[in-house]
């Protein structure tokens, strides 16, 4: 143990005096010092480049960068977060004296690819279930030193709901939950579980039962269904991969025995190991799903934070597009990027807005993530 510390995890004191950057940052600003260039005035822009340009992702992560950069002197601007891009558009740019923010670069992409990685498998779940219900259950996946902010990122790429409650707390959402598989092992049976649970947790909470801790799946419904008839609202299947044959199978049994006994009503629930291709296969049986590292541990939007001016002078390294830039929205809803003094097309907006007005006040999380859903059901995103 260095310094007293517990968990691996760096303080927000920490984090705001830069001291989770690259040990290569503080030593470029202890050259540039030495030199009195320390101050030099830079345009820099954060973009995700890649050679497929159909891909897309899902803008978050701003908030923190939002509060890291409070009071430095730097102007921010950023797209509205939320908003759904592609390669090469720049969605922050930063510019001012290259001492006030190069050290904290490290921080600005931490927050940023992963809460935009996460936001964005979010999306593609979203996508891929339609009008089924999705939930973040990948909390358990993750360091819980993050758990809000995963929690957060999968609300706003268009999860309905999550299970970490202090997470759901500071979202303003209630808490998504079903009962695991200790509550039935401990109690002994899915029904002595069904039971406990309907008489023991507010009316308000959906009864959603695990169903296969002992039983087949198809005996395991009935047995909740029948246990707790008026107040049952769906079954949860966890069946381990190992036991599972074909899922859809197993849940069309499900669904056969439930509807044939008089539980048409009873809504279907599946989880554990389900992705985007699970979601797609299940859909034509399956209500509802709890997803975990499919969006928990998406990749991350491997983003990189670039000067393309020093000194009012443009530069930029190889690859990289030099000099300032617009990002438009056009009339048809999509986006293009132009010199900064190059005319816009008639009708375009500038999607590039001031970051510290955008975070005046903290966004509602609903909000945006039904800027997230809105932009879903109007374009074409491939899954």
């Amino acid at each position: 143990m260095v310094g007293g510390t517990r968990f691996n995890t760096a303080s927000e004191a920490e984090i705001k005096a830069a001291e989770v950057a690259d040990v290569y940052f503080h030593r470029t600003m202890e050259i540039l010092r030495s030199r009195g260039l320390e101050d030099t005035p830079v345009h820099a822009e954060v973009a995700y480049k890649t050679s497929d340009p159909d891909e897309w992702f899902v803008v978050a992560g701003l908030d923190e960068v939002a509060h890291l950069l409070d009071g430095v002197e730097v102007e921010a601007h950023s797209v509205p977060e939320g908003t759904i891009c592609h390669p090469n558009e720049p969605v922050l740019t930063l510019s001012g004296p290259y001492s006030a923010f190069a050290e904290h670069e490290t921080a600005i992409l931490g927050f940023l690819c992963q809460a935009s990685g996460v936001a964005t498998g979010a999306a593609r779940c979203r996508l891929a279930a339609g009008e089924r219900r999705v939930v973040s259950f990948g909390a358990r996946r993750m360091h819980p030193a993050i758990t809000p902010m995963i929690e957060r990122a999968a609300y706003l790429g268009g999860c309905d709901g999550v299970a970490v409650e202090l997470a759901a707390r500071r979202l303003g959402i209630p808490a998504s939950g079903t009962l695991p598989h200790a509550l039935a092992l401990i109690l002994g049976s899915t029904a002595a579980a069904a039971k406990a649970f309907d008489e023991v947790i507010s009316p308000d909470v959906p009864r959603t039962i695990l169903i296969d801790t002992f039983d087949d799946e198809k005996f395991g419904a009935l047995i909740a269904a029948r246990t707790i008839p008026d107040s049952i609202y769906a079954v949860r299947l966890d069946t381990p991969g190992n036991r599972r044959g074909d899922f859809r199978d197993l849940m069309e049994e499900v669904r056969w025995e439930l509807d044939r006994n008089g539980f048409e009503h009873v809504k279907i629930f599946a989880s554990g190991g389900i992705d985007v291709d699970y979601i797609l296969h299940l859909n034509p049986v399956c209500d509802a799903y709890g997803v975990g590292g499919a969006i928990a541990d998406a990749p991350m939007v491997d983003y990189s934070l670039d000067i393309v001016e020093v000194a009012g002078e443009d530069r930029s390294k190889r690859g990289k597009r030099g000099g300032r830039k617009r990002l438009l929205e056009l009339k048809d809803g999509s986006h293009k990027v132009i010199p900064a003094t190059a005319p816009a097309p008639e009708g375009a907006r500038d999607l590039l807005r001031n970051l510290e007005e955008l975070y005046s006040a903290p966004p509602n999380a609903g909000a945006l993530r039904q800027h997230v859903l809105d932009q879903l059901s109007t374009g074409d995103y491939a899954l």
